[in-house]
């Protein structure tokens, strides 16, 4: 089960400390890793405070190379994150 899906639990996750281990894992993760979490923070980031500490941890670098280095399920992933993290002014500018 995805326990990143409910509103409570990305707030629950996120004050866990699970942000910055999930884009380490994004960096230097394996392929299935790198999938696995890009979809985890993809839902991470609906929540608006999530979308700041997903940033601050250096998510975004990694996810725009996702988008030319990843396969076609990661790219997709890979993409929705970054429209999730869109929507804070701030982040827009990052990814831009």
């Amino acid at each position: 089960a995805n326990l990143a899906v409910t509103s409570d639990n990305k707030v629950a996750i996120a004050k866990a400390g699970a942000i910055p281990p999930l884009v380490e894992r994004l960096i230097f993760g394996s392929h299935v890793a790198k999938e696995t979490v890009t979809g985890a923070l993809l839902n991470l980031a609906v929540n608006a405070d999530n979308r700041i500490a997903i940033a601050r941890a250096g998510a975004i670098p990694p996810l725009v190379e996702l988008l030319s280095s990843g396969t076609g399920g990661l790219k997709e992933k890979a993409a929705g994150a970054l429209w999730n993290l869109a929507v804070n002014s701030d982040n827009r500018i990052a990814i831009a």
